[in-house]
């Protein structure tokens, strides 16, 4: 008898355990279905390989001064694969896979630069590739270069004084024919790549603040970081 009075306690409070994990189970899905689904996180914009930041907000004059024909002749034969940015806080930015790159041939990247330079003013430009940790910086004022740095295994460009931001955020620039470890070179150049972002910022501003009007349709922008 005493035995039978524990079974059937034990199934009441068995019942009871399955009644409330059901009640929990259907309130909810109730809440969830007021709620709709949960998005998933948005990934973070990518940052281009090769971009302009020229201190400008006429959007059109950029366009312009890109479209001439003696600054970049694949710039004006591909007008689908560059792409000029809305202008943000007084900055128009550029991107696209045909920009320039120093490590391919450092003297038309130059030639290109001091050209825009000459129609815009104050015109930067960035340049950085994760697998060999190629990278650039340059800014321009009126056709004049102020300050440039670029490595391609070695360094290919280096003119005028580091600036206040390169010192604090610690890059490294070699001189031409610094004869440097294979180890040092690597981590400087490594460690150079992760702090571009961080010197775009403090001279003009992160190209992630204008990654949605980046895309560029029908090409392929390879140089993404």
């Amino acid at each position: 008898m005493l035995l039978m009075l524990h079974l059937l306690a034990l199934g009441v409070l068995t019942a009871m355990f399955i009644g409330m994990f059901l009640l929990h189970r259907r309130a909810h899905r109730a809440r969830q279905a007021v709620r709709g689904p949960v998005p998933h996180p948005l990934s973070p914009p990518r940052r281009p390989g090769l971009w302009l930041a020229v201190r400008s907000s006429d959007r059109r004059s950029v366009q312009s001064a890109l479209a001439a024909g003696e600054l970049a002749p694949a710039l004006r034969a591909n007008p689908s694969r560059w792409r000029v940015a809305p202008p943000v806080n007084g900055w128009t930015m550029v991107t696209g896979p045909d920009l320039p790159n120093p490590s391919a041939d450092v003297d038309d990247c130059f030639r290109f630069l001091l050209a825009l330079s000459r129609r815009l003013g104050h015109v930067q430009f960035f340049y950085s590739e994760n697998v060999l940790h190629h990278h650039a910086w340059a800014r321009l004022d009126d056709g004049c270069v102020t300050r440039a740095y670029a490595w391609a295994g070695e360094t290919i460009w280096n003119q005028g004084l580091k600036t206040i931001a390169e010192i604090q955020l610690e890059l490294r620039c070699f001189q031409y024919g610094e004869s440097v470890g294979a180890w040092e070179a690597s981590g400087a150049a490594a460690q150079n790549v992760e702090r571009i972002p961080l010197l775009a910022a403090r001279w003009s501003i992160d190209p992630c603040r204008t990654a949605a009007s980046f895309p560029i349709r029908g090409s392929d922008d390879s140089g993404v970081v």
